[in-house]
């Protein structure tokens, strides 16, 4: 049994409560504990994705309990990735929040930060579905206190409104396991896998309402159309570096689609083959068009990267909605790239904040480090807009490419194509607005110079820039990364035999009678 497994779930979850309890009043100890333990989960993830690389899954059985009566965690090609993707973000956002001083900006971001960490890689790796939704509601608790962090009543408006939201998602994922429990017995995921397809033909009605409450589940999770409402506020009104980490968040709940629909509930079982192209197919298209014309008619530069970010979901969704090896490979590369494109804007958006009241898109006098701020602003828009030849225009050419055998390609290759045309407008006129016609503005003789923000921000964004051209440049190796994750993903019989044929060296129940 590998322990390494765990690292990314237990550092962590150890870290948070050491930096309230022995660093709460100094914050040069909090930021390198912090620092110190992001690397290390990194060098952690690397290398249970290097393990993974070969197609290997690892068991982490909790106690030694073997499944499905025991906590398990597996570490595979797709959870490795995300892990380490997850990793890779939290250290450039970590690295933001200190030079712009932002994690000095209230109480207990550190600790906070860690928390988040522990739910979202405990979500990536678990295999049971009911410890899937204690990993949820750890990720929420610690992202309500780090979205207030700062305080501000309209900060915390869109907190109250962010907690509902996710709350409800939270209820219909216990009514969904209450649901499976009833049915099957069983809420191990690879456990599942087998006692689904025995369920006589004449008793689905349990299974697929189940099945459609996960997917709403996770659809809030993922801010699908129409239950996408808590995002734009809470994305635009939270601290930057919260935001930029936000990031991944959504893409948790892209990660458990992928995960459930291709071990529980696959694409050839009768009872839920329907479910991708009746329901999530339509509302990812819907998505993916509000968010671009939301970026467009934003008002203000926060606002407009959120709706981006729900225009991105829709990407993604569109990919997984058609559900072939070739689609969940495109989904896959062009998650690493709206993560990294999404993380980088809202910190430019920060960097533009530093130098102004506001970034209301209206024009004003130059902010500090103009210059560097619009070109790295240029690169991120040109990214997140899907244009060549960053690592955008790939994923989309691999999801359409993916969509020309489907029946609904008209419809996917229209919408894709008419709202990557709508975000660059929308993007051109924010840029020009906030940066170009900034400056045949003069700057009032009596108003002092806005100041330059730190050269470590400039470092944190510019270093998730450096990874959107590598994974550029490296689409190709990156592609076949991730064809190789989804061939695995359309092959779960590796994973359930790995997880359930395992032995512990405990006694289970079943063994024990």
């Amino acid at each position: 049994m590998i322990h390494w497994i765990i690292a990314p779930v237990i550092l962590p979850a150890i870290l948070a409560p050491f930096i309230v309890l022995a660093a709460r009043y100094h914050i040069g100890i909090q930021r390198v504990f912090s620092i110190a333990g992001v690397s290390m989960v990194i060098a952690i993830a690397a290398g249970l994705a290097w393990q993974a690389s070969d197609g290997t899954i690892t068991l982490y059985q909790l106690g030694d309990w073997a499944a499905p009566f025991g906590i398990v965690l597996v570490a595979d090609r797709l959870s490795t990735l995300m892990v380490l993707l997850t990793a890779v973000l939290a250290l450039f956002v970590l690295l933001y929040s200190i030079g712009s001083g932002w994690d000095d900006r209230g109480r207990h971001f550190h600790a906070l930060f860690q928390f988040q960490l522990m739910g979202i890689m405990g979500a990536f790796l678990t295999g049971d579905l009911f410890n899937l939704f204690v990993f949820f509601e750890v990720l929420l608790i610690a992202s309500y206190g780090l979205m207030i962090h700062a305080g501000g009543n309209v900060r915390l408006r869109a907190g109250v409104q962010y907690v509902l939201f996710n709350l409800l998602g939270s209820t219909l994922f216990l009514f969904a396991l209450g649901a499976i429990y009833a049915e099957t017995g069983t809420l191990n995921m690879a456990d599942l896998a087998q006692r689904v397809n025995l369920v006589s033909a004449d008793t689905t009605v349990g299974i697929r309402v189940a099945a459609i409450l996960l997917l709403l589940v996770f659809a809030i999770k993922a801010a699908v159309v129409p239950l996408h409402f808590w995002l734009p506020s809470s994305y635009a009104e939270a601290p930057a570096p919260v935001a930029a980490l936000f990031a991944i968040m959504t893409k948790v709940g892209a990660y458990a689609i992928i995960r459930v629909y291709t071990i529980v509930f696959p694409p050839d079982l009768a009872v839920t083959a329907d479910l991708h192209s009746a329901l999530l197919l339509p509302a990812a298209l819907i998505s993916l068009a509000i968010g671009m014309v939301g970026v467009l008619a934003a008002g203000k530069l926060d606002r407009l990267v959120a709706f981006a970010v729900i225009g991105s979901m829709g990407m993604v969704m569109v990919a997984i909605a058609m559900f072939t090896p070739d689609s969940i490979a495109a989904a896959l590369y062009y998650i690493v790239h709206s993560t990294l494109a999404a993380g980088a804007l809202f910190l430019i958006v920060d960097l533009v904040r530093t130098g102004r009241a506001n970034v209301d898109l209206v024009a004003a006098p130059p902010v500090g480090g103009a210059a560097l701020t619009a070109g790295l602003f240029f690169v991120a828009a040109i990214a997140m807009a899907g244009l060549p030849p960053l690592s955008g225009f790939v994923g989309k050419l691999m999801i359409l490419d993916a969509a020309y055998s489907t029946p609904a390609m008209v419809w996917i290759w229209a919408i894709v194509l008419s709202a990557s045309l709508i975000s660059v407008v929308g993007f051109a006129r924010a840029g020009s607005i906030v940066f170009w016609k900034a400056q045949s503005i003069e700057r009032p003789e009596d108003e002092p110079l806005p100041p330059s923000p730190a050269i470590l921000s400039y470092v944190a964004v510019g270093g998730l820039l450096g990874l959107l051209v590598a994974h550029t440049v490296f689409a190709g190796p990156v592609q076949r990364y991730m064809a190789a994750t989804s061939a695995q993903l359309f092959a779960p019989e590796p994973y359930i035999s790995t997880v359930l044929d395992t032995p512990g060296k405990l006694s289970t129940p079943k063994e024990a009678n």
